[in-house]
């Protein structure tokens, strides 16, 4: 699927004043700017900061593929184009205009609690989601075999609302009826050969009961002792027997309810997966973004130290400006590179050691965020 938009989520000291530049400069001053505003955390020690980092990397990247996840099954199931929304918001404006929700995640809490309490809520959802997903599918399958059995060709659909009592040879010990459909490019060999298919079938017993656009539905009467060769034959010659077929009037209203009540499970399994997908894309995707947050927040405190001073800013770049993010990277680390101290400034003469070297590493806090 294509992202709506992409953005570089960056941060930078704010002794460098860099918005400026960032604005005017930066892939020509076409990439829009916007201030991403973080709040203060209750961090602790930058021990425990360290060992955060790690845990929210991998967090980011759930996250992600969870909000990715989740559009995929929307897509699946919706046919509309309607743009996605995050707490009442277009989504690319909620990212835009981003406030931390102190109401939901107090800035009092440690963290370590905060990371916890968004993780697993999300974590949660994600599994609801798929579970619903499943449940859907399954009613979905089901549906779908009922519907074969109504609504399918002659070679597959139920045959109780075709077929009448008259059809058959009823209550004899030596005869039996059984029904074939025959593609319709088939009937010629049918009509020429089904006597001669076995021992004991017999002549001009076959008769028409049915047809759609794909087959005709035939009656032949034969010995009950050559029924299974019959059978048999018939399949080699690609016509489709119907010996799954016993009459009963009670099998008839009971495929009916199975009908009714499978289209009726469909349609509610998918309206609540569509209810419940539409709310956890909100509130995954927000949790995602509060969870980038602190990511680049506990990233910028390893980088630049305490006090934290930095200023953290999104640079967007639309569907049709996507090739200019990685020119864009390239001169943000031109522009910044000193930040990276003296290792940055000659990674490009290290030569033969130029292979050790960390090629993503930044010199200063960047991550890439998509929006899908």
């Amino acid at each position: 699927m294509d992202p709506l938009a992409k953005y570089l989520a960056l941060s930078l000291p704010q002794s460098i004043n860099a918005r400026e530049w960032l604005e005017q400069s930066l892939n020509g001053g076409k990439s829009s700017l916007y201030k991403f505003v973080l709040p203060d955390f209750q961090i602790g020690t930058l021990d425990s900061l360290v060992q955060q980092s790690d845990e929210l990397n991998k967090l980011d990247s759930q996250l992600s593929t969870s909000v990715a996840k989740v559009v995929d099954i929307l897509n699946s199931v919706t046919q509309s184009s309607s743009s996605k929304t995050v707490n009442g918001k277009q989504v690319l404006n909620y990212v835009e205009s981003f406030q931390w929700n102190t109401s939901k995640y107090r800035l009092d809490k440690p963290l370590t609690q905060l990371v916890s309490l968004i993780s697993n809520e999300a974590i949660t959802l994600d599994n609801d989601v798929r579970s619903s997903y499943q449940t859907y599918q399954n009613a979905k399958s089901n549906f779908l075999a009922a519907d074969r059995k109504k609504n399918g060709d002659l070679s597959i659909k139920s045959l109780h609302e075709i077929v009448r009592p008259e059809y058959f040879v009823l209550d004899s010990e030596h005869l039996i009826t059984v029904l074939i459909a025959v593609p319709k490019n088939l009937i010629s060999d049918f009509e020429k050969s089904y006597e001669t298919l076995t021992e004991f079938v017999i002549p001009r017993s076959a008769k028409v009961i049915a047809t759609d656009q794909e087959y005709s539905l035939y009656t032949v009467t034969l010995f009950k002792k050559y029924q299974q060769d019959f059978i048999n034959q018939a399949r080699e010659h690609k016509w489709h027997p119907r010996n799954d077929f016993v009459y009963s009037e009670e099998t008839l209203n009971n495929l009916r309810k199975e009908f009714d009540l499978s289209k009726a499970t469909e349609s509610k399994s998918k309206n609540d997966l569509i209810r419940l997908a539409t709310t956890a894309y909100s509130d995954i995707f927000a949790g995602w973004v509060h969870i980038k947050a602190i990511r680049i927040y506990v990233e910028s405190v390893l980088r630049y130290g305490l006090p934290p001073q930095f200023d953290c800013y999104l640079i967007k770049f639309d569907k049709a400006n996507f090739k200019n993010m990685s020119k864009s990277k390239k001169e943000l680390v031109s522009k910044f590179g000193y930040l990276g101290g003296d290792g940055m400034n000659n990674n490009a003469n290290l030569q033969e050691y130029a292979s050790l070297v960390d090629t993503e590493y930044e010199p200063f806090v960047l991550y890439e965020m998509e929006i899908v």
